[in-house]
């Protein structure tokens, strides 16, 4: 063979297996496994939801001021804007039934603290510290207070027709270091967000998970679509602060705090007050009614 033809198939062999190569690692870092994990230790919630440039979701009321727990200060309820130009009339409509239940007295606690599931992406709103349990199939996010978890299958489908449930159908892939998650399918009987904003049975909603300054902070970038509520999708993020190691000790053998903190099961209220015991949202196991009827006498 030629000597020049011979060095001219060599540098094309060489240039096809480099080219395999970055496209080899450019696949391999699509796709690669991020650690949510920890050791174990878990993630802290560290903030309120953040809004993105773009159609807004519902926030608070200007007129209302809102004081969230352990900022100093005697803490409030939230109070939705129904003004806000993206929300649809079937939206208002349910948030003005929300604001009248705080106009009459009624503790807007989030729904959780009562032992409802909050549904998606309100569960990532809920205040309190998370732990990931990921396997090549599947993973679990669990939520300290009340262990609330949540399961998603990896690189399947969605189904075609979904059952409506609680947390819905979701899927998950990994995709530039992100935990990217799908969800669709959830029951009507949970709301957007901690403003009890309603939603119809074509609520979508995509989770972006990552870790964000030095893997430090936990970060969820959230899209949620469902044309009954909103004129337009919307973006929002919310982050975690890893829980920091410490010290074990007779007091604590894990070098954490894992404290098992759940719902108060109908004490939250002081059942001879009547007139507000009968406001209460019943517990979804008071299927019959009974301990309803009991706090509201």
């Amino acid at each position: 063979m030629h000597t020049s033809i011979k060095t001219n198939l060599l540098l094309a062999g060489g240039l096809a297996v480099t080219l395999a190569s970055a496209a080899a690692l450019a696949a391999g870092a699509q796709n690669a496994t991020p650690d949510f994990m920890q050791g174990g230790i878990g993630w802290n919630a560290a903030g309120q939801m953040e809004a993105m440039p773009g159609p807004a979701p519902v926030s608070q009321d200007p007129k209302v001021k809102y004081v969230p727990n352990n900022v100093g200060g005697q803490p409030t309820w939230r109070y939705a804007d129904v003004n806000n130009p993206n929300l649809t009339d079937f939206a208002k409509d349910g948030l003005k039934k929300a604001n009248q239940l705080v106009d009459s007295g009624f503790a807007l606690y989030n729904r959780t603290s009562r032992c409802w599931q909050p549904g998606i992406p309100s569960l990532d709103l809920s205040p309190g510290r998370i732990y990931f349990l990921q396997t090549p199939k599947m993973i679990y996010i669990i939520w300290q207070r009340d262990q609330i978890v949540r399961h998603f299958y990896m690189n399947q489908q969605h189904s075609k027709n979904p059952a409506l449930s609680w947390n819905g159908e979701s899927i998950g892939r990994y995709e530039n270091g992100e935990l990217v998650v799908d969800t669709i399918g959830q029951t009507t009987k949970s709301f957007v967000d901690l403003y009890r904003t309603p939603h119809s049975d074509k609520l979508h909603v995509v989770e972006r998970f990552k870790t964000i300054e030095d893997g430090n902070k936990l970060q969820v970038e959230i899209t949620v679509d469902d044309p009954a509520t909103f004129k337009q999708p919307w973006k929002a993020t919310r982050t975690w602060a890893k829980v920091p190691q410490l010290a074990t000790n007779m007091g604590n053998v894990t070098g954490t705090y894992n404290e098992e903190i759940r719902c108060m099961d109908g004490e939250m209220v002081n059942p001879l007050n009547k007139e507000y015991a009968a406001k209460l949202e019943p517990l979804p196991s008071d299927k019959d009614g009974a301990e309803q009827k009991l706090l509201g006498g």
